[in-house]
């Protein structure tokens, strides 16, 4: 019976620390689906933040938890040479990749003959600059599709104030 205590006491802390809101359970698809969603999202935290702390981001880490979880937005961080470092789960849901399948490749790969130039160089420009920046740009999935996703990117710095990582917080828009 004490073991039965210890799992439901175990059990307890993992759900407070998700931020899942009670809903009344009318499907288990519906409640499992969600469920599915936030148990990702949660990882996608804690990584990000093991990230962060391993550069050193001067960053309000509270903003992943907001962009992940509240704005289900897509995180894209990269290197300072632009090369992908890390990919949130769900980007699998916009682009049909999966994140280990872009570790090492550069954005890009995304981009193809009818990606807007223009759009391309005011990104290019304001990394070179180490700015943030706003655009909507059309990508391709692993299928070829094409989507148009709006991308807030900006630079992370590290307590000497070096540019260490860029970041994106992503979505698909119509």
């Amino acid at each position: 019976m004490n073991n039965l205590l210890n799992y439901d006491n175990a059990l307890y802390k993992f759900y407070k620390t998700l931020k899942i809101n009670s809903l009344p359970i009318s499907s288990w698809d519906f409640y499992s689906s969600f469920f599915d969603k936030s148990c990702k999202s949660s990882s996608d935290v804690k990584s990000l933040l093991q990230l962060a702390k391993n550069n050193s981001w001067v960053f309000n880490e509270a903003i992943l938890e907001q962009e992940l979880i509240d704005k289900e937005h897509t995180i894209v961080v990269t290197d300072a040479e632009l090369r992908i470092v890390y990919a949130s789960q769900n980007i699998w849901e916009m682009n049909r990749y999966h994140p280990e399948e872009i570790i090492g490749q550069q954005p890009k790969m995304f981009q193809g003959e009818k990606t807007c130039k223009a759009s391309l160089k005011k990104i290019s420009n304001a990394v070179k600059k180490k700015e943030s920046f706003e655009a909507t740009i059309l990508n391709y999935r692993k299928d070829g599709s094409t989507y148009n996703c709006w991308i807030h990117g900006q630079p992370l710095f590290n307590k000497e104030g070096e540019v260490v990582n860029f970041i994106a917080f992503e979505r698909e828009v119509a």
